[in-house]
């Protein structure tokens, strides 16, 4: 199938699970290159004279501008009244003022942004697959609203979202304004866990649940991204350097802390240990969730269990897991924490407990 004809496919609204796949693992996309004005001939009204990162780093990932639909309308159920998730399917978790809502990855798998309002507060719940992270944002920007889409941009594999308000480009993993009139600026950051079902259950019985408007829009609960986490490395879409003494998909959990340096920690030692405390915070892991980007059906693949992050008195610490590739690309100076001590991802150094 030739590149216009698959693209087509892949932005049409019931696109299947392996064109989207077959876009990603092929290396369909193509190097946009610092190419502001193709970009403009595609419509965008961004200003591309400023941004903060070079504009060579940005590819196109393959479906156009909103291909990938964010959810700007959420639609909910009671926990108590899901039917079709399985316990053990990872959902996003989010409380904001006594409000807890899930978010599962079968559905942000589809539409990566959700638009919503938590206690009155505008917020971004977004899902990048290839890096894994998921990330809820505070949407307002000298106290205006702002709402997302998808560029159908990548950097670093990751999620290029814009502001509906400005064009502007935004950054998913650091929640940077990286292009637009709002280059430079940052959305706050808000503190969110990926964890299976059956503990949102337990945590908010009556809790709210995102469910699709239109269940036959996509194929909610397959897996489009099919053996991803299983990989020795990621897709072709990623140009950058990979990680020395860790492998390139080797999940690491990021705790993101408002002051200090951020802390990264080797997913394997979490789980071997359990309950892991360094440097001020607790980080903990229990079996029982599912990968969302392992097996064709979500509800059956591996378990990897889920993490959470609390400082020594329990209070909730902004962090995500992602993967040792993507860490690299945003963070190329953290080092991380494994069962052999620290290590430097851009040389596979190993550094004295306190480097």
């Amino acid at each position: 199938m030739r590149r216009r004809a698959l693209l087509a496919a892949i932005a049409a609204p019931r696109a299947s699970a392996s064109l989207i796949a077959a876009a990603a693992a092929t290396g369909l996309a193509d190097r946009a290159g610092a190419e502001p004005r193709r970009w403009a001939a595609e419509g965008w009204r961004t200003d591309f004279a400023r941004h903060t990162v070079p504009l060579s780093e940005i590819f196109d990932g393959g479906p156009p501008r909103d291909g990938i639909p964010s959810i700007d309308r959420p639609h909910f159920v009671s926990a108590a009244d899901l039917r079709d998730l399985a316990p053990v399917e990872p959902v996003i978790i989010f409380t904001l003022v006594g409000d807890t809502r899930a978010y599962p990855l079968r559905v942000l798998m589809w539409h990566e942004i959700v638009n919503d309002v938590v206690a009155d507060t505008p917020v971004a719940v977004t899902y990048c697959p290839l890096c894994n992270t998921a990330m809820v944002f505070d949407r307002r920007v000298g106290g205006r609203a702002l709402e997302f889409g998808t560029t159908g941009k990548l950097r670093h594999s990751d999620l290029v979202m814009y502001d509906r308000e400005t064009d502007s480009w935004w950054q998913q993993f650091t929640g940077e304004a990286i292009a637009g009139v709002h280059a430079g600026l940052a959305l706050r950051i808000l503190p969110s866990r990926i964890a299976p079902l059956r503990e949102f259950r337990e945590l908010a019985p009556r809790g709210k649940v995102l469910v699709p408007s239109d269940p036959a829009l996509r194929r909610y609960g397959a897996n489009p991204y099919v053996g991803y986490d299983g990989r020795a490395q990621p897709y072709g879409l990623f140009q950058g350097e990979l990680p020395r003494g860790m492998p390139a998909m080797q999940r690491v959990v990021l705790a993101r802390r408002p002051e200090g340096r951020p802390l990264a920690l080797d997913m394997a030692l979490i789980v071997a240990r359990r309950r892991v405390a360094h440097d001020g915070l607790v980080f903990a892991w229990r079996e029982g969730m599912v990968s969302a980007l392992d097996g064709a059906e979500i509800a059956t693949s591996r378990d990897v269990g889920s993490v959470t992050v609390e400082t020594a008195d329990g209070a909730p610490v902004v962090h995500e897991v992602t993967f040792a590739f993507a860490l690299l690309a945003f963070l190329p100076d953290v080092a991380v924490l494994t069962a052999d001590g620290l290590v430097r991802l851009r040389d596979g150094v190993r550094l004295p407990s306190g480097g």
